[in-house]
């Protein structure tokens, strides 16, 4: 089996190629853009350790490669004649949305504004939803600059609502209650 070399020396000085072969800063928004994509799928992956349910495996493992898919869009360079080879589709969308539904199913109502915390699954939870936001917000500050396909915006914000939510029952099933925030 070959190996592959990890370094290329390419990004020395500074910048780094888009698929399309364009080359860009490495301060560049679409850059971060996908750089925090990536960020947020590696705590992904931390929170996945502490899951217990299947089910909530399964749903993040999916949207670890619903997020790699956005992370190819994201490194596509708009101007290239090379095609996203990857989409996010109003399925995907809706799939998610589902899967709010089922984490919130069975959870106590609203009772107010709770601080991040809980178990150690909840508070990881809290972690990724607050990186999924900064996430958005960047693709936000991208799409001001050069447009980015609505439905990876649309994704984005479902997915910290989905964490959110994940955050609530993870600290439900665990017996732990939520800390509420009073107004000091």
């Amino acid at each position: 089996m070959r190996k592959c070399n990890v370094y290329t020396r390419t990004g020395d000085h500074g910048e780094t190629s888009l698929i399309g072969g364009k080359r860009i800063p490495k301060t560049s928004l679409r850059l971060e853009s996908y750089g925090s994509v990536d960020e947020l799928n590696s705590q992904l992956g931390l929170l996945l350790t502490y899951l217990d349910e299947p089910a909530d495996h399964e749903c993040l493992l999916r949207i670890q490669c619903q997020l790699f898919a956005i992370g190819s869009i994201l490194a596509t360079d708009p101007e290239s004649s090379v095609p996203a080879r990857c989409r996010i589709t109003d399925e995907d969308i809706m799939e998610l949305e589902r899967s709010i539904d089922m984490a919130n199913d069975g959870l106590p109502g609203w009772r107010g504004f709770t601080l991040p915390g809980g178990c150690r699954a909840a508070a990881v939870a809290h972690v990724c939803r607050t990186v999924c936001r900064r996430t958005e917000r960047i693709i936000y500050a991208l799409d001001a600059v050069e447009p980015v396909d609505k439905n990876v915006t649309a994704y984005m914000n479902r997915l910290s609502d989905y964490l959110y939510v994940l955050a609530c029952r993870l600290n439900y099933l665990g017996g732990t209650d939520e800390i509420l925030w009073h107004k000091g």
